[in-house]
């Protein structure tokens, strides 16, 4: 071949390679920091849980993953910035109960449905209710309890961290399914709730097995049943609400992850296979064991998928049943 046609030829080359270069560099991924949205403040589980998946994570992926706590309105602020953000990668939510379902049928005017808002990464968890009463209502279990609400129907109480959270919800639920009268009073928060049951001001309240576990170790507060379908492996000894005459009973916080709708199908599948490796590691399975968390069944994402539109079906019956609507 001629000189002048393999210097030609070899400039063409070289163009195509320049060309190519940045779809090339377009086609890695990660090369920059995640943002791992959580829609709750700093401090409490689901922060806890997201900050030990994201060391994980950043070793998995070889860039870093930064928890981003953006909070307020039951997680809404947090889910619908992920749903507006670029469907790259680069942006994903470590969802809970609350904004991937329950609000959907809560919340007037929302933003974002969590069925078609996103793209489904992975089902991490659940982390079961168990219905705890004070130790001076003098019942053992869940008969017991509603026996004595039957003999004097509208006397007892339950305390919920508020309005439409799931501890309000799996009273509207009990009431349905066990025709029981028990009276709603709602709380701003978790500890607040809790810290007057412990004073015996209120009855009883549906909490999640992490926050009720050194409570029933010590005797505060006696628990009666589990809320979730399976015992809890923490705390295997507490029979379910269902075994004792609810059957179909079933309350718990699940934990997912998703991105933007969008996000393509090859970057879904690699932080999908990255959680996986984050949560067979020993020292998140430990950690979340000590929590209370059960493994989810599946960890595909579209397990996932599909198990968010049941639940939202699901918590829209009980949500329409309390008549309670936020704004």
């Amino acid at each position: 071949m001629p000189i002048l046609k393999r210097s030609l030829l070899g400039l063409m080359v070289a163009a195509a390679l320049v060309a190519a270069a940045p779809v090339l560099a377009q086609e890695k991924f990660p090369d920059r920091p995640i943002s791992f949205v959580v829609p709750f403040p700093p401090g409490g589980p689901t922060d806890a849980m997201a900050r030990l998946l994201a060391t994980e994570l950043t070793r998995e992926l070889g860039q870093s993953v930064v928890v981003d706590n953006r909070a307020g309105a039951g997680g809404n602020i947090g889910a619908d910035s992920v749903a507006r953000a670029k469907p790259d990668g680069y942006t994903i939510l470590f969802g809970t109960s609350g904004p991937l379902a329950i609000n959907h049928s809560l919340y007037k005017g929302l933003k974002y449905d969590p069925r078609t808002s996103f793209e489904p990464v992975i089902y991490v968890g659940y982390l079961p209710n168990v219905l705890v009463v004070r130790p001076s209502l003098g019942v053992d279990s869940v008969q017991a309890l509603i026996a004595k609400d039957k003999a004097d129907p509208g006397k007892l109480n339950y305390a919920s961290s508020g309005n439409g959270a799931s501890s309000h919800l799996a009273g509207v639920m009990f009431n349905e399914m066990a025709g029981t009268k028990l009276i709603h009073v709602p709380y701003k928060g978790t500890g607040p709730a809790l810290n007057d049951l412990l004073a015996g001001q209120v009855d009883m309240t549906f909490t999640d097995i992490l926050t009720a576990m050194p409570y029933i170790q010590s005797g505060k507060v006696k628990a009666l049943g589990v809320a979730t379908a399976k015992r809890s492996s923490a705390m295997p000894d507490i029979p379910t609400i269902a075994q004792q005459g609810l059957p179909g009973y079933d309350v718990s916080v699940f934990f997912g992850v998703v991105a933007p709708k969008g996000t393509p199908a090859d970057r879904v599948k690699l932080l999908n296979q990255a959680f996986v490796q984050a949560l067979a590691s020993d020292k998140v399975r430990q950690s979340f064991a000590k929590q209370g968390l059960e493994a989810a069944p599946e960890h595909s994402p579209a397990y996932l998928g599909q198990f968010i539109k049941k639940e939202v079906d699901a918590w829209a019956k009980v949500v329409k049943q309390s008549g309670v609507q936020l704004d």
